[in-house]
């Protein structure tokens, strides 16, 4: 592993598989990465479609599915880990939180440093999601994994643009850095377009035109160095 590689970020980035990787799951995959550090990586494979549509989908789980630009949308096999769980990839949705008024009237009793600190925190207002068990992603978008974003859904509410997989793809300390040493992943800055606006079944070559590629550019001997 090189020094650039074990410091680069990848969060609000896109994998995409060489064709020299021949892993079922992840095969000419392309993977939107919610969280990367030095710990290791999360991510959903964005392009491989399950058997299940969304409206089915809220059918397992005792919903309606009163969105009607959603009916149709396939549900995505996001990953090998954890394939019977649901992850909802979409758009920001947050609220404002506002100041703490009781933590600066407590912290204004009290003359420490430490109080002040709190104080100026507390009086400040902020943001949070909506939904109960949310990542946020620097990006603009948020992974979910609570029953209220699907809740919202139903409702005919919830987020604009919305992508659905069961399961996701996850990667231990130093292992994704590795398998980039290994040359079995191409790496671009993610574009919220080839995930929300564009079909399941084009967007491998839509994220290789992210970065001037086709795929026939690239020869399948490619990570077998």
């Amino acid at each position: 592993m090189t020094a650039d590689s074990a410091s680069i970020n990848l969060t609000h980035h896109f994998l995409i598989a060489m064709p020299g990787l021949e892993d079922e799951a992840f095969a000419k995959s392309v993977v939107y990465v919610c969280e990367h550090s030095e710990r290791g990586a999360l991510g959903l494979v964005i392009n491989k479609p399950g058997e299940l549509s969304m409206e089915g989908l809220f059918q397992k789980v005792d919903l309606p599915l009163h969105r009607q630009d959603l009916m149709n949308a396939p549900v995505l096999q996001g990953g090998p880990v954890h394939t019977e769980r649901g992850f909802v990839l979409h758009d920001a949705m947050l609220v404002d939180v506002p100041a703490q008024e009781d933590a600066v009237e407590a912290a204004q009793e009290d003359d420490t440093e430490a109080a002040q600190e709190a104080e100026a925190l507390s009086a400040v207002s902020h943001k949070e999601s909506v939904y109960a068990s949310t990542m946020t992603i620097p990006g603009g978008l948020e992974m979910t994994t609570s029953k209220d974003v699907l809740e919202a859904l139903s409702m005919g509410a919830g987020p604009k643009r919305v992508l659905i997989s069961l399961g996701y793809s996850a990667w231990g300390e130093g292992q994704l850095e590795s398998e980039l040493a290994e040359n079995s992943w191409l790496t671009v800055g993610a574009d919220t377009a080839v995930i929300f606006d564009t079909p399941v079944e084009q967007r491998y070559e839509r994220a290789m035109k992210l970065l001037g590629l086709e795929s026939w550019m690239l020869s399948s001997e490619v990570g077998h160095s």
